[in-house]
């Protein structure tokens, strides 16, 4: 199976806001679109879903004009996408049903969802004194958080292929994060296709091998990540000393990037650059607290990409 975005253009009026796109999954995993606000990754991913049409180009399946009425597709939209009024229970099975599956095997999946989400009070409600069950909790009832939670339940139960999850991360706490985190790994062990949209370039980091960053509809950058990675060096250094270096910084040349209680943030042109800076500190007797020399972060490379033409 393969997932490939050939050259697609969507356009409205006279404005591109995607603009010959392409991209490709060839084997499970996981794909990252990144962007600011704007820059066409909802866009593309509703035009993948079939949700909006195209000017030019295709999306394809295993070579084949991709086709959410026959592919067994996950859809976590950033959008909350609940019926406020009705109960979760029958949410769940009605989106449940309109995947195909049947009632007994949905009534299953959700039950085992509800306990790994930890959303049973929610869907199953306590019975009351005179043993008559209450009616189950409404969306508009439950918390953002937790309305995140039925959505992903909604994404899954029909076991998809290709799983899209627009800014899956957005109103977790912490712990409720990292369960999805772990939810998200199983899928990728399972051997799912899955694509990924976020603002948390540390979550793009932990689970996305190759990217594509979006600006105004237009590809800046596209690879592995690792790759891309390598390709800058090890050129931003970390550095805490327990005596004034800014007299060292400036006989050197060095670009400081951020200056905190905690230390410097420093570019450096390249490694050799850095190994002579650090061997005069030490020559000088300068007390070394913290030192590090690292390649750049995503964020870092996503600013640098994208920050000064948003600005």
């Amino acid at each position: 199976m393969s997932l490939e975005v050939k050259n697609l253009v969507k356009k409205y009026g006279e404005k591109t806001v995607v603009n010959h796109l392409s991209f490709q999954m060839e084997q499970p995993g996981v794909y990252a679109l990144l962007g600011t606000n704007g820059a066409g990754k909802t866009t593309t991913i509703r035009i993948m879903l079939g949700m909006l049409s195209y000017d030019e180009g295709e999306v394809l399946w295993d070579g084949q004009t991709l086709d959410p009425m026959k592919l067994n597709v996950g859809y976590l939209a950033e959008e909350r996408g609940l019926y406020p009024k009705y109960t979760l229970m029958d949410q769940l099975l009605y989106f449940a049903k309109l995947k195909k599956v049947e009632k007994q095997d949905a009534l299953n999946r959700i039950k085992n969802w509800a306990e790994r989400l930890e959303v049973e009070e929610y869907i199953y409600p306590s019975k009351d004194a005179k043993g008559k069950a209450a009616k189950g909790k409404t969306a508009d009832q439950l918390s953002k958080g937790n309305q995140q939670k039925i959505q992903l339940m909604a994404a899954l139960i029909s076991d998809p292929e290709l799983i899209v999850l627009d800014e899956p991360m957005s109103g977790l706490d912490p712990v409720n994060s990292d369960l999805f985190k772990g939810i998200i790994k199983e899928q990728i062990a399972k051997g799912k296709y899955v694509i990924m949209s976020s603002h948390q370039m540390a979550t793009i980091e932990e689970f996305c091998e190759d990217i594509t960053i979006l600006n105004k509809g237009n590809a800046v950058l596209q690879g592995n990540l690792n790759e891309i990675k390598k390709g800058y060096g090890r050129v931003n250094m970390m550095l805490k000393c327990e005596q004034d270096i800014s007299s060292y910084i400036k006989q050197h040349n060095l670009q400081v990037l951020d200056q905190t209680p905690d230390g410097y943030q420093i570019k450096v042109a390249q490694e050799e650059q850095a190994d002579e800076f650090l061997k005069q500190l030490v020559a000088n007797q300068i007390k070394i607290v913290r030192y590090e020399l690292r390649e750049p972060s995503l964020h870092e490379i996503f600013v640098e990409k994208v920050g000064n033409a948003h600005e």
